[in-house]
């Protein structure tokens, strides 16, 4: 079993972020960052339930808050998706200078987009993975389409996004739109690992194709059969850490190699 330490670290706003690291109780295969969905934050059951199935198999993982997201300081209101890549990499950072050095990027669902950018302003990364992704960020602006017209217009809107009252505000909304992964994705010169499921209703699965399509090899995709989108059913987080374990083994073996 994994043991789980609580960290935090300074994110791309200057506020301090807070995490969880889930440490391998026997030998360390590797150091990896996981990165949540929209507002779901690092104890949601993906993340939580992701990161301690990889510790479990020697994968130490780096799970966080996104700015005013659970027990991060700051406003969420404030941040975008460029804040969320920036922060990915301040993670990749702080694992750096606690001598983690990360070989694995993890990213669900919007967090799926946020590492695929994020990958290239990481040097030591050796392989990337993501769950149920969009291939565009923007794809997460039909949570608020409602609210769309109100947000441009007047500044920001508050809107309901799972129960959740959150704001949005235009510079959000504009930071998606110039948000575009085709070169992030074509240029990651990283193995990358899709994972979707074909029942997805969410993110659909044809978004797994385009960033699939997009990417270069080496490049694998595996379909999660049965999952839901947020992966709360039994099993399914596990499944696909297990999965993504089995899959990175001969590049975290790479990594952990002498040079």
């Amino acid at each position: 079993m994994s043991r789980s330490e609580k960290v935090s670290f300074e994110g791309s706003t200057g506020e301090l972020l807070s995490g969880i690291i889930d440490v391998p109780e026997g030998p360390v295969r590797g150091w990896g960052v996981f990165s949540h969905g929209f507002t779901l934050g690092k104890d949601s059951p993906s993340a939580s339930r992701m990161c301690k199935a990889l510790a479990d198999t020697g994968i130490g993982m780096l799970r966080f808050d996104n700015l005013g997201l659970g027990e991060s300081a700051g406003h969420w209101s404030e941040g975008s998706f460029s804040h969320k890549v920036a922060d990915t990499v301040k993670a990749a950072e702080y694992m750096r200078t606690q001598g983690k050095a990360i070989s694995l990027l993890v990213g669900h669902s919007f967090g799926g987009a946020a590492v695929l950018s994020a990958a290239r302003q990481i040097p030591e990364l050796d392989a990337v993975a993501t769950v149920g992704a969009p291939f565009s960020p923007k794809h997460v602006a039909h949570v608020f389409d409602a609210a769309l017209d109100k947000i441009l217009s007047e500044g920001s809107a508050e809107v309901d996004l799972g129960g959740k009252r959150v704001e949005i505000r235009k510079h959000f909304v504009e930071d998606l739109e110039h948000a575009d992964l085709t070169d992030c994705i074509r240029q990651l010169h990283k193995p990358l690992m899709v994972m979707h499921s074909p029942t997805d209703n969410t993110v659909g699965i044809e978004n797994a194709s385009t960033i699939f399509q997009t990417a270069r090899h080496p490049r694998n995709f595996v379909s999660l059969e049965g999952s839901d989108h947020l992966l709360t059913g039994k099993g399914q987080a596990a499944r696909a850490a297990r999965i993504i374990s089995a899959w990175a083994d001969q590049y975290l073996d790479a990594a952990q190699s002498p040079q």
